[in-house]
């Protein structure tokens, strides 16, 4: 059996969390949750002052999400095998993740 990948995007880390549960009944290799963001913050990155700055999103330049992904900061990653694939979108899609 073969093996395929789900990037699904959800507005909060509950939503995704809620729906891992759901998908971990299918044939799932593995799965994490993650949230991300434009610039990697904390002592590692002295700069994320200057890159938020310098942002178009400070400084109103951007048109702030207008095509309908504004909020899909929650990443859902999912292994499963190929024989579950569909059914794990479907799953994903109907709790209103977006794939």
């Amino acid at each position: 059996m073969g093996e395929r990948n789900i990037l699904a995007y959800f507005k909060s880390p509950e939503e995704a969390d809620q729906v891992s549960r759901k998908l971990a009944s299918l044939r799932v290799v593995d799965m994490s949750i993650n949230r991300f963001g434009s610039y990697m913050g904390g002592e590692l990155n002295p700069s994320e002052g200057i890159l938020t700055a310098a942002s178009t999103l400070s400084g109103g330049m951007s048109d702030r999400g207008q095509d309908g992904t504004r909020g899909f900061d929650i990443l859902l990653t999912v292994v499963t095998e190929n024989d579950s694939f569909d059914q794990a979108i479907r799953i994903i899609e109907e709790a209103g993740g977006m794939v």
